[in-house]
């Protein structure tokens, strides 16, 4: 093996130029979003009524089987009704009648985080996008 040094030099920029983009790319990494839930629609609401369907927790981790939930509830059962599992409290199934009443800057609140994770919900396929006001 009298050019294993080549075959060593090789691997060796091989292996540097495959790891380039991972060491340039943690730099400029976006940050984590954090949607803000004083929005000025939730703040028009009295104090009592700024609460969601369920803990905040809860719905950053499990709001898309939420919505899944409720849309084969809504249009497969014809059921309209959530039940909070952690008030009791009921609410009507509508993404645009009660999500979107409180979360209604669509950019800062949905597609910040959808972005982030580089999902593409299919949301607005059936549903009319929010029209949010230029400022």
């Amino acid at each position: 093996m009298y050019d294993g040094w080549k075959i060593i030099i090789g691997i060796v920029i091989f292996l540097g130029l495959l790891t380039v983009p991972f060491f340039f790319a943690g730099e400029k990494a976006t940050a984590k979003p954090d949607p803000k839930l004083d929005t000025p629609e939730i703040m028009k609401l009295p104090e009592a009524e700024r609460k969601c369907v369920e803990s905040k927790d809860y719905m950053k981790r499990e709001h898309m089987k939420v919505l899944n939930d409720w849309r084969d509830w809504a249009v497969r059962d014809g059921n309209t009704i959530y039940t909070s599992a952690a008030t009791g409290e009921q609410y009507d199934i509508s993404l645009q009648n009660t999500c979107m009443k409180c979360h209604s800057n669509k950019k800062e609140f949905c597609d910040e985080c959808h972005n982030y994770t580089a999902v593409n919900p299919y949301c607005w396929d059936c549903h009319i996008e929010p029209k949010e006001e230029e400022i």
